[in-house]
């Protein structure tokens, strides 16, 4: 029992390590933030399809990249809270389809959603950009859509094969 309490937190951690190393890598490129933002880190959204590990993994790396990469304090909270809120999403997904290749897609859909419809008033009533909602919503969606949907299914189908391993329960 013990083991797999430490293997939980093992997993969530090295999740956020990664999660924070791709964010700040995409950082330097300038595509972390703003109203044009693909963070391929977000590509790790789909990881609570393996693993509950990810739901706060997934939290914690968007909460130390946030504040790593300069992010003002709602951001910090909000862009948090929306990646906890993809993540768990995804994780219900999968375990009440059980799976199944209909979820393996479903799975980027809470990200997407969580991220387009909470970034957008980050980025008009934090960060103050000029811009309407719809505008955001649009730029955001579609740079989750590249990170979470693209990325992230390819991920999910790169990492079907060995998750069995790497994933295990067994201490």
């Amino acid at each position: 029992m013990r083991n797999k309490k430490v293997l939980f937190m093992v997993q969530a951690a090295m999740i956020a390590a990664i999660y924070v190393v791709l964010t700040v890598f995409i950082n330097a490129f300038n595509l972390a933030s703003g109203a044009i933002q693909v963070r391929i880190s977000e590509a790790l959204t789909i990881l609570p399809f393996f693993t509950p590990a990810a739901i706060p993994g997934l939290y914690l790396g968007c909460l130390i990249s946030n504040i790593v990469t300069g992010c003002l304090p709602w951001d910090v909270v909000f862009g948090s809270l929306a990646t906890l809120l993809g993540a768990t999403g995804s994780w219900l997904i999968a375990n009440k389809m059980k799976h199944s290749q209909t979820s393996r897609i479903l799975v980027t859909f809470p990200p997407i959603v969580a991220n387009t419809l909470i970034i957008p008033f980050v980025l008009a009533y934090v960060y103050k950009l000029e811009g309407s909602i719809p505008f955001f919503m649009l730029t955001v969606g579609a740079g989750e859509l590249i990170s979470c949907g693209i990325l992230g299914f390819l991920l999910l189908t790169a990492l079907l094969p060995v998750a069995p391993k790497i994933f295990s329960t067994e201490g």
